[in-house]
Parts: structure tokens; C-alpha cells; sequence
């Protein structure tokens, strides 16, 4: 995980508290992206696969590396969660 990201999660937290239906939607997709069996690996929490995100971001931005705005990742969210 790279600075990045750690920091794309710490410009979410505050707005998740300001907004708690966004962080509930937030957290929906987050748990929509967990790896598979994450309980038997460390560190033991669910979190996503690395590669899995890699192609996420190479086939939305065209690039690996790549790493959404925190305003786009709450309307991801937003769209993701949104009742049918």
C-alpha cells in the first residue's frame, strides 16, 4: 500500500464522520472489496487485493498506479450503493 492511498483514507475518514451516509456507503464498498479469504492471512483484516485494485484503476484511469480523488471515491460509493 503506498502513501497514497493511506492518505486517500485519511481524507475519507473526516468526511465519512461528517456525512455518515457516505460512510456507510463507503464502507459498503470497502467490504465489497475484500479479498477472498482474508481471514487466513495476515495482518487478518479485509482488505483488498492489491492486484485486483491495480486492474481496478488501469481500467478506469489507464494507469496502474493510479489513485482516486476523494471526491471520486465518494461518488463511487454513492453510485455503487444506490438502491435499484
Amino acid at each position: 500500500m503506498s502513501a497514497r492511498w493511506i492518505r486517500l483514507a485519511f481524507a475519507l475518514l473526516p468526511r465519512s464522520l461528517a456525512n455518515p451516509r457516505a460512510g456507510l456507503d463507503l464502507a459498503r464498498v470497502a467490504w465489497r472489496f475484500r479479498r477472498r479469504g482474508w481471514w487466513h492471512r495476515a495482518p487478518f483484516l479485509p482488505l483488498p487485493a492489491w492486484d485486483y485494485v491495480r486492474w481496478r484503476m488501469y481500467t478506469a484511469y489507464g494507469d496502474h498506479d493510479a489513485v482516486p480523488s476523494a471526491d471520486e471515491m465518494i461518488r463511487y460509493a454513492r453510485w455503487a450503493c444506490r438502491a435499484p
